[in-house]
């Protein structure tokens, strides 16, 4: 018997499961990190929320291309002829989110939601709008408010390539599905960077007691910012000296963050843009700063079936669900919670990446901070 491969099985054996192990820990709760009071929802996903996909398609090229396309759709019927209420609230306006004007105006969206890089927004409207004009019962529109967010990936990624085509677009809705979501350096979040560490896609979910209604509130972020990292009340970014300003190569804080919030409750766009607006406070949570050149936006809407708004109509008053301003302050809760968690788990899945000229950003320690959990725990 051959002892040495047989010790030599064991050793690897023992660290490909340790290995395996670490990669399975992919999310706050997956540390014993339970963020804020109330419960996730099955998934502690943005696709809790009944009818809402999600669909990545990522763009890698050796070291310089880093981005991608991550897809959130609301419901899988026709969008653009079954809208859904919705509103965007503007944190801090230095991006560009495509189809926010009319959002706002009409207080719907008409077609799945888009996330890319800055420099990328065009190419995601052609594809959104490519796909939506080739959707059976779309063939004689003539005008499409396609929905694309983004944050500047530049960093770690040859932006000025604009390496995401229009078939990356349509194969991230084609590929979108109402599992878990995919978390980390995948998709839009492939080559973003959030508190000096690897940032991207990140997601979680609250569902509400019957007491309280039991409507699910859903999260999805694209982290790309910075100021000083906070996990779970936890002042981490100050603990590992890593911090906005804290010296001359952490000095920018722009980037941007594009938030996603999708909730089944009743609520018309007056109600989502007040749900949108708690979002933020998730953001501030963390410790983000939403500095000046930061492009942070929300996007809120409703899956309620009964308030959808029709895209042909007969000119007649509609009947609409609406929860009571009184009912919505344990969604606002339930939002907040989910954005901050949903950020964290950006952090927590992403892995350190090398990209465009050579330039490398970590991902969070986590393992060196586990202390300070336990020792809060006590």
């Amino acid at each position: 018997m051959n002892w040495v491969k047989i010790i030599a099985t064991v050793v690897i054996t023992s660290v490909l499961h340790i290995n395996m192990q670490a990669q399975s820990l992919k999310n706050a709760r997956d540390w014993g990190i339970p963020i804020g009071v109330l419960k996730p929802g099955k998934l502690n996903s943005i696709t809790d929320v009944t009818g809402v996909t999600v669909g990545h398609s990522t763009v890698k090229k050796g070291d310089s291309v880093n981005t991608g396309v991550t897809v959130i759709i609301p419901h899988q019927g026709n969008i653009f002829q079954q809208k859904v209420p919705a509103a965007v609230y503007t944190g801090n306006g230095f991006g560009k989110l495509a189809g926010s004007t009319q959002v706002n105006e009409l207080g719907n969206i008409e077609t799945p939601i888009v996330l890319t890089n800055t420099l990328s927004v065009p190419a995601a409207m052609n594809g959104l709008i490519s796909y939506t004009l080739a959707q059976a019962g779309n063939e004689k529109i003539s005008s499409v408010n396609a929905v694309v967010g983004e944050t500047n990936d530049g960093f770690l990624n040859d932006i000025r390539g604009r390496h995401v085509t229009e078939q990356d677009v349509v194969k991230a809705i084609q590929s979108a599905t109402p599992n878990k979501v995919m978390e980390g350096g995948i998709g839009a979040g492939t080559g973003t960077v959030c508190f000096g560490f690897k940032g991207g896609i990140g997601s979680s979910s609250r569902k509400l007691p019957a007491s309280l209604g039991g409507y699910t509130i859903g999260v999805l972020v694209q982290s790309n910012f910075g100021g000083v990292l906070t996990i779970d009340g936890i002042a981490v970014g100050e603990y590992l000296q890593k911090f906005s300003f804290s010296n001359e190569l952490l000095n920018n804080v722009d980037g941007s963050c594009m938030i996603v919030v999708a909730t089944d409750a009743p609520l018309d766009h007056r109600n989502l843009m007040r749900l949108a607006k708690r979002a933020m406070l998730g953001l501030g949570r963390t410790g983000g700063i939403a500095s000046n050149g930061s492009g942070d936006y929300v996007i809120a809407f409703s899956t309620a079936e009964q308030n959808r708004v029709l895209h042909q109509t007969n000119n007649l008053p509609k009947p609409l669900l609406n929860l009571p301003n009184d009912a919505t302050s344990p969604l606002f809760m339930a939002a907040i919670e989910a954005t901050e968690e949903a950020i964290v788990n950006s952090l927590l899945a992403a892995t350190e990446t090398i990209g465009f000229k050579g330039n490398k950003v970590a991902a969070l320690p986590i393992q060196q901070l586990m202390p300070l959990f336990l020792k809060e725990k006590k």
